[in-house]
């Protein structure tokens, strides 16, 4: 297999694209350096491509040692012809890789060994070839060997017959193309073990869909009712239609005495050796398309979520709700320092709403505070309206938001919440993380497991590891777009950077602690295990703002450094004018790229990027993103009236649809025939998580708390 070849017509690129993203991953360059430092080599290939492309180019690489592994194997037992070898190294996967090979795998002794240990080979063959004139039995008297345990005739034929079946099911062609019409086909189907037992999985008691159609979120909701022992879950191949294939391969001709026994053996192949592991090979590679799916989207919501814009110059109020043991209080500056804590029990059972108010008020006071972040857990609903009548009571612009906490209470337990705040309990450091999360979400989210943010759907019962290697990724490539701050950047964030692991990352936070701030970016290499190759990868993704270089500000890499600053000369501005933010249109002052990239001795994209980025340095990407809404105001959900018009916030999105907060407690859901008046096969075609969106309200049904919204014909 030409795998860069393969890479290119899958991935719909240039082979030279292809080949110069392979090159430079063997080289040891991570994802973001390519995407960011390496366009001229690739020809702009961003994150998401190249994270496929290094994903495909592993999985053609175990395919192509898998092959050889094989071709060694049968040639090891002289079993190898050009033919088989022609068709190993043809195979497009592993499963018609293990496909080929079944034949010559070695084997557990099954039922046609044993035949085979019984002398009944040469029976099997007789039958196969279906030139007998005369009745089998007549033909298995020859095999009866009471020693070896044949004692009858029908003793000999069983046993010709399981060496039969073993060597249909083994027929690599039988088994692809028998795949292939279960898939085309069949049905996969689910029923109740209790029809009457009530549970989440109710829609699947009496359940039905084509193989070929179903949705990712409907296997891995079935998945899940199976593994919990509510649901029964199978595959429904046509098996008239495949019988009927398998005969016509196997029967040659209309002879009395084989026909019938082969037609015997054609369905005891299919049922008891073929059919079960077809529906394990095909339910496999729903789970595995589903959970692939699952994980886009997971990791699509929790991309949109990191890239929040902060908000900045603010001081806040973190409140993490709760009722018996209270509300958990902590003020954050501008920049996330904890300037206090506290803990209040306005909710049931103390209900203290007048001294936890006069507690509230006195902070709001005293530290000049903005914004109320609310955490969205329990109590959260019974904290909104004490918030609310407090603001109203104020003689200043107070606003609060309530934020997704998720993810919070595997902080606050967490070794590194402890080693921030170590003199903080659980309760305190949730607060905290309340107050940071709406400062700054992508530098707080980063100290959480990707996987417990909660933007996903079965994430728990998809495959951990490439679930881990998926959302790891999203974080890495959020965290070099937006860069970071070498002087202010916790070991958390440091250790997402490209190029720089855990040990790196509090290398790096024990200079800055040791020897004071970092003046320049060169100053890492005297950072413990950060080497050249390290540097490279790392430097053009932090910043050092007020350092001796005010190109250690931008995204500009130092290897471009030479020619920014020719740039700069050529244009007639000194370095000092890019912090002055004296370089606004530049971009436009240069007439030919191709001619002064040439002359500046850098590739043409490079160029264009540098000049962008000294135009706006350090520009936050974020900035872009929809704002969170400020409220001042409650609705409960027996406000809500049909027809009512709101605005919301996307929560998260799923494959069915998206749930949108309004401000009720309850998020509200929009079906994805809701969304929008085209046809979208996803909701991702539509709206992202954080979106700012305006809904219809279409029912509510206030004993099951739900809400339907809808997007359409607003």
């Amino acid at each position: 297999m030409d795998i860069i070849k393969t890479l290119a017509q899958e991935l719909q690129i240039r082979a030279g694209q292809a080949e110069a993203a392979v090159r430079l991953i063997d080289e040891g360059n991570t994802i973001p350096f390519i995407a960011r430092y390496r366009k001229e080599a690739t020809g702009s290939l961003n994150d998401e491509v190249l994270r496929q492309l290094s994903e495909r180019l592993g999985y053609l690489r175990n395919l192509e040692d898998k092959k050889q592994q094989v071709i060694a194997s049968i040639e090891e037992q002289g079993k190898l012809t050009t033919e088989l070898k022609a068709q190993i190294e043809a195979a497009q996967t592993l499963v018609v890789v293990d496909d080929l090979y079944r034949p010559y795998r070695p084997k557990r002794r099954t039922r046609a060994a044993i035949a085979k240990e019984k002398g009944l080979e040469p029976l099997a063959d007789i039958i196969r070839l279906q030139m007998t004139g005369k009745p089998l039995e007549e033909e298995a008297l020859a095999f009866i060997d009471e020693e070896k345990g044949v004692g009858t005739a029908s003793d000999a034929i069983n046993g010709a017959s399981d060496i039969i079946a073993e060597a249909i099911s083994d027929e690599a062609d039988y088994r692809i193309r028998i795949r292939e019409m279960t898939v085309k086909k069949g049905m996969i189907a689910s029923a109740a073990k209790d029809p009457q037992a009530e549970s989440v999985y109710e829609m699947y008691y009496e359940f039905s869909e084509g193989i070929s159609k179903i949705a990712g979120h409907r296997i891995l909701a079935l998945n899940r009712g199976e593994a919990e022992k509510v649901l029964t879950v199978k595959i429904e191949a046509p098996q008239e239609d495949i019988i009927r294939y398998l005969e016509k391969q196997v029967i040659a001709r209309d002879n009395p005495y084989t026909a019938p026994v082969l037609k015997a053996i054609i369905a005891d192949s299919y049922q008891r050796l073929i059919a079960p592991a077809i529906e394990r090979e095909i339910r496999s590679s729903l789970t595995e398309t589903a959970e692939d799916g699952a994980i886009r989207v997971f990791g699509k919501n929790l991309e949109q979520l990191l890239m929040q814009p902060p908000i900045a110059g603010q001081v806040v109020l973190g409140w993490d709700p709760a009722f018996r043991t209270g509300c958990k209080i902590c003020v954050a500056d501008p920049t996330g320092k904890v300037l206090d804590t506290t803990v209040i029990y306005p909710t049931p059972p103390q209900n203290k709403v007048t001294e936890s108010k006069a507690v509230i008020r006195d902070l709001i006071y005293k530290y000049n505070v903005t914004l109320i972040s609310l955490g969205n857990g329990t109590a959260s609903r019974e904290s909104e309206m004490i918030i609310v009548d407090l603001l109203k009571e104020l003689d200043r612009p107070v606003q609060y938001v309530i934020v997704n906490e998720a993810g919070a209470s595997v902080y606050s337990a967490s070794r590194l919440a402890t080693e921030e705040f170590p003199n903080f309990d659980v309760g305190q450091r949730s607060a905290a993380s309340m107050a940071r999360r709406l400062q700054d979400p992508l530098a707080e989210l980063v100290k959480i497991d990707p996987k417990s943010i909660g933007v996903g759907q079965y994430q728990h019962d998809m495959n951990q590891k490439k679930l881990n290697e998926a959302l790891s990724g999203v974080v890495e490539d959020c965290v070099n777009k937006v860069g970071v701050d070498l002087n202010t950047a916790s070991a958390s964030l440091l250790e997402y950077i490209s190029g720089i692991n855990k040990t790196i990352a509090r290398n790096i936070v024990a200079y800055r602690e040791e020897n004071g701030r970092f003046e320049s970016r060169a100053q890492l290499l005297k950072v413990a295990k950060l080497g050249p190759k390290a540097y490279e990868q790392c430097a053009g993704f932090t910043r050092i703002l007020h350092g001796k270089n005010p190109l250690d500000a931008t995204a500009v890499h130092p290897e471009s450094y030479e020619a920014a600053k020719k740039l700069l000369s050529r244009l007639g501005y000194e370095p000092q004018d890019i912090t002055a933010g004296n370089l606004k249109g530049i971009c436009k002052k240069i007439r030919d790229y191709k001619k002064l990239a040439a002359e500046l001795e850098v590739g043409e994209i490079t160029l264009q990027d540098i000049a962008k980025e000294l135009e706006k340095p350090a520009r936050d990407p974020r900035e872009d993103m929809p704002k969170p809404i400020l409220r001042s105001d409650v609705l409960e959900m027996k406000d809500l009236t049909e027809g009512m018009i709101l605005k919301g916030t996307v929560r998260n999105v799923i494959d069915f649809g998206v749930f949108v907060d309004i401000g009720v407690h309850q998020d509200g859901l929009v079906h994805i025939s809701q969304i929008c008046d085209r046809f979208i096969r996803h909701p991702l075609e539509a709206v992202h998580v954080g979106d700012v969106v305006d809904v219809k309200v279409m029912s509510v049904d206030l004993a099951r708390k739900r809400i339907q919204l809808t997007m359409k014909g607003i």
